[in-house]
């Protein structure tokens, strides 16, 4: 019968002089149980806390607007009154008579465009001042000026430039977003630190590579932060501009509710505009992590 090899055994067969081999030992695996136990625990931590906040906040919402003479809706009118938009977000019975789902997503149509110009813009704009002393001077004046002037302001001088509202909606929303793109990434740029220059110039890399081995995952946290913060300014701004310039979309849609005093469908769009401002932040947060490998700020 075969006995496994003791300790002894295999000093015995080791040549005089010779190091006894190293028998690896394989790490002993958790049971999945106590693995599924954990994710769960973790997935608790993070999902009952809110729960259990959203829960206490519609209980007093509810007992606090069923009293006689309330001007607001409680939750359970709420939901009676607009159950058909609920379930059916999907209706189009031609013009601005669309389900919630056309609204939201020609307002996320519009967003997607003028975000998209503003980072691209928000990141160029951003390097040159940051890489620059001279265009720091001269530029970084006039972006803390014009940073400073409400979405809406812009809307009448797009309206009168453009003539069109679906322009003028994704000119101010790129105008709104893009300002604190521009900063976080000058800072970003500004922060990298004088090792990082010195082993570039004894490298010798071109200003090409200097940008994209260097300068860029460099500034990536900061440029994540600016673009975090330019995506809910977008979302904010759309929503206004949506309620002046008409049309299909969520701000128009609010807006034609209040009209209407259709309070609880005014509810039920805020609902589904924090949720989906929440879901955009998320998404920038995680490919801000992706890119920049953990470092970006969560």
């Amino acid at each position: 019968m075969n006995m496994p090899a003791t300790k002894m055994d295999i000093e015995a067969a080791t040549p005089a002089g010779t190091a006894a081999p190293v028998v690896a030992m394989t790490p002993k695996r958790p049971p999945r149980s106590e693995t599924y136990a954990r994710m769960a625990r973790e997935t608790a931590v993070r999902v009952i806390p809110p729960l259990v906040v959203i829960a206490l906040l519609t209980l007093v919402w509810e007992l606090v607007c069923r009293r006689a003479g309330s001007a607001l809706p409680p939750p359970s009118r709420v939901f009676k009154d607009t159950k058909e938009l609920i379930l059916d977000p999907f209706f189009d019975h031609g013009g601005i008579d669309k389900g919630l789902f056309w609204h939201l997503s020609a307002s996320l149509q519009r967003v997607a465009l003028g975000y998209s110009l503003s980072a691209i813009a928000g990141i160029a704009l951003g390097v040159l001042v940051g890489q620059s002393v001279w265009a720091m001077r001269g530029l970084d004046p006039l972006f803390q000026v014009l940073r400073t002037i409400p979405p809406l302001a812009w809307l009448p001088l797009s309206l009168a430039a453009f003539r069109d509202g679906q322009p003028s909606a994704i000119f101010v929303i790129f105008i709104t977003s893009i300002w604190p793109i521009i900063i976080n990434t000058a800072v970003g740029i500004r922060n990298i630190p004088q090792d990082y220059r010195n082993v570039a110039a004894v490298v010798q890399l071109n200003p090409l590579e200097f940008f994209s081995k260097i300068m860029i995952p460099a500034a990536a946290p900061y440029i994540f932060t600016g673009l975090r913060i330019g995506i809910g300014l977008s979302w904010l701004a759309i929503v206004a501009a949506e309620m002046l310039i008409g049309g299909v979309g969520i701000g128009f849609f609010i807006w034609d509710a209040w009209n209407s005093s259709h309070i609880s469908e005014i509810i039920l769009a805020l609902f589904y505009v924090g949720i989906i401002g929440f879901v955009l932040d998320r998404l920038i947060a995680g490919l801000g992590k992706i890119v920049t490998r953990g470092t970006a700020p969560n």
